[in-house]
């Protein structure tokens, strides 16, 4: 059976071009780039190259790159390195859909003496600026707000931020996860202070990510051990996943542009496709400002596990907007925020396409996800008692 993967958002594939870029480096070139013999010296060059192409992808300068182990750790040092560099101030700030590298750290933090505003979105996940400008204090320390939502695929006004809290001395953090490598990123026309990224999201290996940090900044590292990373971050560097994600970076930029054209478009194939030949299905999601590969549909009185376990028989690969596979019966956070209706949030599936997405496997799924909800309907009791309308 072929499989038909819609989950980029969650991961990607390796590409062929970036494992052909790191098996030397799993196998021949081992040296340790902090060796003083040519050995180890020509890791470091490499690693060196590397940090330049994943600079260039986010128009940074190569010195404001910092290689971290993914991620979580990227939003987690950026995060700790503001608050520590601002101890007299205790409010923080970011919104109530951030993934949970961001939103689980803000709970504990806000747990430990910190003051947290939680910023709202509407009912199409937009961001409520007025809410977000309203709550700067004189104690404000850190805003941190995502590039892009990996849920609904929404992309928030960072730009705009970055100008309102220019020269206010706040830490602007975005994590970016989702938004590096599926729209244009360019941190210097933007002013971001810290930003995050992950390899696994752009088609490079998994245990490896990046966060910047803005020449200037205030920083402080979270590990701390060796002179790695010009003493911003302990530990033997991951050499081959690194050498990979530059790889990547320059694949990223080469398709920037296939992104907003034909991925965009198959995007939107998959959607008006569902949209119209499955009755009782609700859009999340700001419909023109959204990441190109993404799409989150609501199918009321179905449960999304359900539907991913139908579609996986067919080779079928897509994430539920529901958080029932981890053990709770509520619904999303992000489609909560959104006031998605709870019918409707527990029937919530995403897809999330990438450059190896054909329009095959598009109507492939038009074809067959509508007869999945339409059996998964008639043994729903709601369903039956004729519930059959958006509330």
């Amino acid at each position: 059976m072929d499989i038909i993967y819609m989950d980029n958002n969650a991961t990607t594939r390796v590409a062929p071009e970036v494992l052909d870029a790191m098996l030397p480096y799993l196998k021949d070139f081992y040296g340790n780039a902090s060796s003083m013999h040519s050995f180890g010296g020509l890791v470091g060059r490499e690693i060196a190259a590397a940090r330049e192409k994943i600079a260039a992808l986010i128009n940074a300068d190569p010195d404001e790159i910092i290689f971290t182990s993914c991620g979580t750790e990227s939003d987690s040092t950026a995060i700790n390195a503001a608050i520590r560099s601002n101890p007299r101030k205790k409010h923080i700030l970011t919104t109530r859909v951030e993934h949970p590298a961001v939103k689980n750290l803000y709970e504990y933090l806000a747990q430990n003496g910190y003051r947290v505003t939680w910023v709202p979105v509407d009912k199409e996940g937009t961001l409520d600026l007025n809410y977000l400008f309203s709550h700067l204090t004189e104690d404000t320390a850190l805003v941190s707000v995502m590039w892009a939502n990996n849920e609904s695929g929404v992309v928030f006004p960072i730009d705009e931020l970055a100008e309102k809290l220019r020269g206010k001395g706040i830490v602007f953090h975005s994590d970016a996860v989702q938004a590096v490598g599926k729209v244009p990123v360019d941190v210097k026309r933007i002013g971001l202070d810290m930003m995050s990224l992950s390899g696994h999201k752009i088609h490079a290996s998994k245990g490896v990510g990046v966060l910047y940090v803005k020449k200037g900044t205030k920083f402080s590292p979270f590990m701390i051990g060796g002179h790695q990373e010009k003493n911003r971050r302990g530990g033997t560097e991951n050499v081959a996943s690194i050498i990979g994600l530059g790889q990547a970076s320059e694949l990223a930029m080469d398709h920037l542009e296939e992104m907003d054209t034909r991925i965009r478009a198959m995007r939107d194939r998959l959607e008006i496709g569902l949209m119209q030949n499955i009755p009782n299905a609700l859009l999340n999601g700001k419909k023109d400002s959204r990441l190109p590969n993404t799409t989150n549909i609501s199918f009321e009185y179905v449960e999304g596990e359900a539907i991913l376990l139908m579609m996986d028989q067919l080779g079928i690969c897509a994430s539920s907007g529901s958080a029932c596979t981890s053990g709770s019966l509520e619904p999303s956070h992000v489609l909560r925020a959104m006031g998605v209706p709870f019918t409707a949030a527990h029937g919530s599936i995403r897809f999330s396409l990438s450059t190896y997405n054909t329009e095959k496997e598009v109507d492939f799924v038009v074809e067959n996800l509508p007869p999945i909800i339409e059996r998964l309907r008639t043994m729903s009791p709601f369903w039956k008692a004729g519930a059959c309308s958006l509330q």
